[in-house]
């Protein structure tokens, strides 16, 4: 059964704050392989005009993606998380997350389209700092895949 799409624009409430931290932002950087000295060094970021080492772009995926289980596992859309994937992701910035951040989410049910019996949802997420300024917008699809004939 498809979702319903009188679900597009409702908005969850904000994630409890997510402190960023120098040694989460390292281990993230060396998990895909990104060897920028700003993501680990301290003086590194301070010479290119930031307080402390900053976060790879795809970093807010973290904390975008745990504030986007309030949608997968919300009761009322009903959507059957055992066949959803991830099917894209994009990021826009309005400064980079640095080490000391504590940072909210806020996610928006954006779309929900069915194509050839595949529920495809947009999901929106907000961060931003804890003086309320934005910080990233993270914009999330995911796909749950149609049942086969078997109803699998």
């Amino acid at each position: 059964m498809p979702l319903d799409p009188s679900f597009i624009g409702r908005t969850y409430p904000p994630t409890a704050p997510y402190e960023v931290g120098r040694e989460k932002i390292r281990e993230f950087a060396a998990a895909v392989g990104d060897i920028n000295p700003a993501y680990t060094d301290p003086e590194a970021a301070k010479a290119l005009g930031h307080p402390d080492v900053i976060a790879p772009p795809t970093f807010p995926f973290v904390l975008t993606y745990a504030a986007a289980a309030q949608v997968v596992t919300d009761p009322e859309l009903g959507l059957d998380y055992s066949r959803v994937v991830h099917g894209d992701q994009k990021f826009a910035y309005s400064r980079p997350v640095g080490a000391g951040d504590r940072l909210t989410v806020t996610v928006t049910i954006d779309s929900i389209k069915s194509l050839a019996g595949n529920d495809v949802l947009s999901v929106r997420g907000e961060v931003e700092d804890e003086s309320g300024e934005h910080v990233v917008t993270s914009v999330m699809t995911l796909v749950a895949r149609a049942a086969d004939e078997a109803g699998e």
